[in-house]
């Protein structure tokens, strides 16, 4: 296929693809889509070889967030029957960190529901950082708590954080549909406050909240004009007591495609494999590692993940191996100190319209689980 031919070729010289070629991922047939996915594989192992990088998530502070982001179990209204508890102490985190690095993962990522910390929040932070780094030696730590004030990113660098996350979710032009109590542009600006304090920007996006090809296309192009250095791509889990409960707008083909397009968008960026692999991909995760060089390592915020050990088996079957701490995620061109990423020299097409995909009739209700165990439990965690 043309298409393909030149899409590896974009990704192999890191040239950003025309806006109607990325939608012309998005188009193809499942007939297409062994060869969608041999493309980007190509492109994928160009950058990272075979390796995956394992990251594990810590849920500080779980639920009663004052923000209406429609997606989410935390958000302000949710009847999501998900754990709620006030902040972890330090050492509890820590502990909690120890079990995803015994299992493989090389990123620990701290993670806090509301709109942003307060200083006492960044204090509390800094001493979870510093004890997850005195009992793990080489592990990156990654700070997730919201929209940053003015000088959080720096004292968040100085306690040891290595990165930040705060995810765009979708397109700029659909960003007041999902939420209304702060804009697209409030999460562009905490991703440049994270960058220029020196930290690795992390930001990502969300598929199957009903969103168009466009707006899909749109939202990675944004991506990829702040340049983070890791991207994760979140398929919508539909929580029963949430806005979206009955979005389900995902199969295992169009999920497969929408990460082709990222890693085709970001050749050679960490595009992560992040919540909702299980109840959209299922049995078709492993074919998601050929696109993907990054995924979380057992359970999510307030929903369960398959086990841990089930992870390291999908990776070593799937002829692919996790990467360790004693190496380098991103290509040596795009660590400090070497460049940015290439230049942007390729022409934009017009994008064509697209519609947005039918919702199925069937709502999988079995297929998310909430999370039971691990932090703010006592219950052991799965890693």
């Amino acid at each position: 296929m043309d298409l393909l031919n030149t899409l590896v070729d974009k990704g192999l010289r890191r040239e950003l693809p025309t806006r109607e070629e990325a939608l012309a991922v998005l188009a193809t047939s499942d007939d297409e889509l062994l060869d969608v996915v041999a493309a980007a594989g190509k492109v994928r192992r160009q950058w990272f070889g075979r390796r995956v990088k394992l990251n594990y998530l810590v849920n500080l502070k779980s639920g009663l967030c004052p923000e209406d982001c429609s997606y989410c179990s935390q958000r302000l209204g949710s009847k999501a029957e998900i754990l709620k508890y006030t902040w972890l102490k330090p050492d509890d985190a820590s502990k909690a960190a120890a079990a995803g690095v015994a299992g493989g993962a090389k990123r620990v990522c701290l993670v806090a529901s509301g709109r942003g910390p307060t200083d006492k929040d960044v204090d509390r932070v800094s001493e979870t950082i510093s004890a997850i780094k005195e009992q793990n030696e080489g592990v990156e730590v990654c700070a997730c708590l919201g929209l940053l004030s003015d000088g959080q990113a720096g004292r968040l660098r100085a306690a040891g954080a290595d990165a930040y996350n705060h995810n765009l979710n979708t397109s700029e032009a659909t960003y007041g549909d999902i939420c209304t109590t702060h804009d697209f542009s409030d999460r562009v600006s905490t991703v440049q406050q994270a960058q220029a304090a020196g930290m690795s920007a992390c930001s990502g996006l969300i598929a199957g909240m009903g969103e168009s090809d466009a707006d899909l296309v749109d939202v990675v192009y944004a991506l990829r004009e702040l340049d983070p250095d890791s991207v994760p791509v979140n398929f919508l889990i539909p929580f029963e007591g949430t806005p979206l409960a009955k979005e389900w707008n995902l199969t295992p083909q169009r999920a497969l495609r929408i990460l082709a397009m990222v890693r085709f968008v970001c050749p050679d960026i960490e595009v992560r494999l992040a919540g909702g692999r299980e109840v959209h991909l299922r049995s078709m995760q492993p074919l998601a590692l050929h696109l993907v060089n990054s995924i979380f390592l057992g359970d999510y915020l307030t929903s369960e993940g398959q086990a841990g050990q089930d992870d390291l088996a999908m990776i070593e079957d799937a002829g692919f191996e996790v990467e360790g701490t004693d190496t380098t995620t991103l290509p040596e061109h795009r660590r400090p100190g070497c460049g940015g990423a290439a230049d942007e020299t390729a022409a934009e097409a017009e994008a064509p319209a697209a519609t947005v995909p039918a919702p199925s009739d069937e709502t999988r209700r079995d297929l998310v689980s909430v999370r039971r165990r691990g932090a703010g439990t006592d219950l052991p965690p799965n890693a």
